[in-house]
């Protein structure tokens, strides 16, 4: 008895655990409004077919045609003593219906004789005193010339004699591709291009921030309490200064354009005296440390050479959208050489203030860790009123710059109470941290870098890039443009992501006997940690380039330009036949460019 009791519970169970999976697919059933007796409806299993064989014909080739028009002389109704027809010359095409006359939607059977075999075309009814022709049915000769088919007589009674007319069309000549052919390419071509351009954008951002989003290269970033809150504080700083440092260094490079030989001058001699500068603020020959004078005029000249750098980049980017187009009116045909070095200035110029404000925002940063260090040197009953000092007026600028970006989703109408409430709750946060934390201990601020970067680049990846591009269309209006910022921007997320996570699978050997030499941060990323992900970042890279194909075909549907925006406008027209020619390129594509990627990753990983 004790042997089977366990058995009979253990069928118990599986039998409950086929009744609850039998449930939950039986609810299944009834959410996904599953019916069967549709699938067996006539009406559309004729659809079906009827779009299944124009999706196997894709339309791609025309033929130039030759039209062979037989008409046959018809009553509608018979007229009193009947009505015969001549007798047709049986050497010629002819057509023969029977009965030869009837009333209006009576049924007929017409036959042809001696037609080009494997032709096809309408037959149509003519009415007497009339233009227009009524089709009755399409007709398809078979090998020996002959076709039958069954028609309805158009209503339309008339004493005079009116008239059949079998139209059949046959190809002759050369195939010659066709307008759908052309418009298929050219919208395939934009597409790979779409995809190509965001996977470029995309791994460029995206290779940064996968260092900071990394959790083995960021767990062990640690600084105090007083460093972070004068990171806080200098950061937004350091922001403000090298935008407005960008738009002062502009007027500057606007003037020595306007004379194109004083540009060309500049753009010669400005990076000599850069060259020089760098080389003289950044000498590393002396034996014994240099003097804080001597300190102090080094900085100064990496300021005035970071300034002349600017004024350079400008200079630059203004005489590349300026020779760009001149070269484009040049170049005739292959004028977008010249459009493309135009827009990589123009492009150029708009980084210039982003890259300087992060420059500018990252020095401040780097001195205020500097000073932190200095700072936690000491110890004592100061220190640690200067670190709640510092740590309530950093908890209060943070929470007053989130509620400003909060307030600019969402208007807020008193923003004066708003803004001033989200700084009393950061001041009161971070008097509270200041208070109870020992200025000796460190905070984790690599892992609060961590989860921001992770928090951020989770957020991106869920929302799809066919939501995308609908508010980059909004922005820049609707084509491949809006298409591939809606993918680059995913794909910032995606490889993010994925390269973060190869960094977190980095073999830790190579880390450590790196950091033991004593090198910095950056010195351990670039000897320790790209060596060992170079392979799976290509890999992961041609990948990504294959998705973005991919995708790009979906996001037309939205405006996002690319062979998809083409199969939209075929399948709502129910021009099935266009639509399959665009469905064969883009499996095509995706074929080749999996064999692509293959070889390079082949080769290279």
């Amino acid at each position: 008895m004790d042997k089977k009791k366990p058995n009979l519970l253990r069928s118990l169970g599986i039998g409950l655990v086929v009744l609850a999976v039998l449930f939950i697919y039986a609810y299944g059933f009834q959410v996904t409004k599953v019916n069967l007796a549709e699938t067996k409806s006539e009406h559309r299993r004729e659809q079906l077919t009827r779009i299944l064989r124009a999706l196997a014909h894709p339309e791609l080739f025309s033929y130039e045609t030759e039209d062979t028009m037989v008409s046959l002389p018809v009553m509608v109704p018979c007229p009193e003593g009947g009505f015969q027809p001549e007798t047709p010359d049986t050497s010629e095409p002819y057509l023969v219906m029977t009965p030869a006359c009837g009333k209006g939607l009576k049924i007929a059977i017409v036959e042809g004789f001696n037609f080009e075999p494997f032709s096809s075309g309408p037959l149509n009814f003519r009415p007497a005193d009339s233009e227009v022709n009524l089709q009755l049915g399409s007709i398809k000769v078979d090998r020996d010339g002959h076709f039958e088919i069954e028609v309805r007589l158009s209503n339309r009674p008339n004493d005079k004699v009116q008239e059949l007319q079998a139209i059949t069309r046959r190809n002759v000549g050369a195939p010659s591709l066709t307008r759908t052919a052309f418009e298929t390419w050219d919208k395939i071509v934009e597409t790979v291009f779409i995809a190509l351009l965001a996977t470029t954008l995309g791994t460029l951002l995206a290779l940064p921030l996968s260092f900071l989003a990394a959790r083995n290269l960021m767990k062990d970033v640690k600084s105090s309490l007083i460093s972070m809150s004068l990171s806080i504080l200098f950061i937004p700083v350091g922001f403000y200064i090298g935008i407005k440092v960008a738009s002062w260094s502009l007027p500057v490079s606007v003037m020595l354009t306007g004379n194109p030989f004083v540009a060309i001058a500049g753009l010669l001699i400005l990076p000599i005296i850069i060259w020089s500068g760098a080389r003289f603020a950044l000498s590393q020959s002396e034996d014994e440390k240099p003097l804080l004078n001597t300190r102090l005029i080094r900085w100064l000249v990496v300021a005035i050479i970071a300034l002349v750098l600017i004024v350079v980049l400008h200079l630059l980017s203004n005489q590349a959208m300026l020779g760009g187009n001149n070269a484009a009116k040049l170049l005739g045909s292959f004028d977008f050489l010249g459009l493309f070095v135009r827009d990589l200035g123009d492009i150029l110029g708009i980084v210039i203030g982003t890259v300087t404000a992060i420059v500018s925002a990252g020095i401040l940063n780097s001195l205020a860790g500097r000073l932190g260090l200095i700072l936690n040197r000491k110890s004592g009953t100061l220190i640690h009123i200067l670190q709640v000092t510092l740590a309530t007026t950093a908890g209060a600028l943070l929470f007053f710059l989130l509620a400003a970006m909060i307030n600019w989703f969402y208007q807020f109408n008193n923003t004066m109470g708003f803004f001033t409430a989200a700084a009393s709750i950061g001041g009161i946060l971070g008097f509270i941290l200041g208070l109870i934390n020992n200025p000796e201990r460190s905070m984790p601020t690599g892992m609060i870098v961590y989860f921001v970067s992770r928090t951020i680049l989770n957020a991106t990846r869920s929302v799809e890039p066919l939501v995308m591009v609908i508010i980059f269309v909004v922005w820049v209006g609707i084509g491949p443009f809006a298409g591939s910022m809606a993918l680059a921007l995913h794909t910032i997320a995606a490889l993010g992501k994925l390269y973060s996570e190869q960094v977190e699978n980095i073999m830790a050997g190579p880390l450590e006997a790196v950091r033991a030499t004593g090198a910095n941060r950056l010195q351990t990323i670039i000897y320790a940690v790209i060596p060992q992900i170079i392979p799976p970042y290509i890999s992961f890279t041609m990948y990504r380039w294959d998705i973005n194909v991919r995708m790009s075909t979906i996001i037309g549907f939205a405006g996002g330009g690319g062979i998809g925006f083409l199969l939209i406008q075929n399948i709502n027209v129910l021009n099935y036949r266009a639509a399959s020619a665009q469905m064969l390129a883009i499996a095509i594509v995706v074929a080749s460019m999996d064999y692509i990627s293959s070889v390079v990753r082949e080769r290279f990983v």
